[in-house]
């Protein structure tokens, strides 16, 4: 699967500007007024609503292609459970997060029970591709029983 080049055809300024406006505003957290001034201060003008059609536009394409340039993952993946209300019923949050603290994962199950945990984890397997070498949960019985069933060869240890 090769990725397509990404077209920059129709837009009026050139690709670097394009990609720096959209750099800016997602690495540092910047708004789009705020990326606007700095561009300003370099010369160049252009408008914050153009800014945000940038990042809207090429935004999760950076972000993909960046992500795959770096290429390695954690060893250790962390899991946590969160409790979240939608729409007046308790949820869970379950998300796994390596050790450069990047989301590897995130899974909203109405349970917390050995069902939703293996589902999260066979979900977060497809969806990386290779286990970890060490598995780092609370002391949720759920968590221990899926991964006997789904990653065995794991080393579980809990905090």
């Amino acid at each position: 699967m090769t990725s397509q080049p990404l077209s920059y055809r129709g837009y009026r300024f050139p690709p670097l500007i394009i990609s720096h406006a959209v750099w800016l505003s997602h690495r540092f957290g910047l708004s789009f007024r705020d990326v606007e001034d700095l561009l300003a201060e370099r010369g160049v003008t252009v408008t914050y609503e153009a800014i945000r059609h940038w990042c809207r536009t090429f935004g999760l394409d950076y972000a993909r292609r960046l992500r795959r340039r770096r290429g390695r993952q954690g060893d250790t993946w962390h899991l946590d459970a969160l409790f979240v209300k939608i729409r007046g019923r308790q949820q869970y949050l379950w998300r796994a997060v390596d050790e450069d603290a990047d989301v590897r994962d995130i899974l909203v199950p109405s349970r917390r029970n050995r069902w939703a945990a293996t589902q999260f984890f066979r979900t977060l397997l497809k969806r990386q591709g290779c286990e970890p070498r060490r598995l780092i949960t609370d002391r949720l019985r759920s968590y221990s029983a899926a991964h006997r069933t789904v990653m065995p060869s794991v080393v579980h240890s809990t905090r």
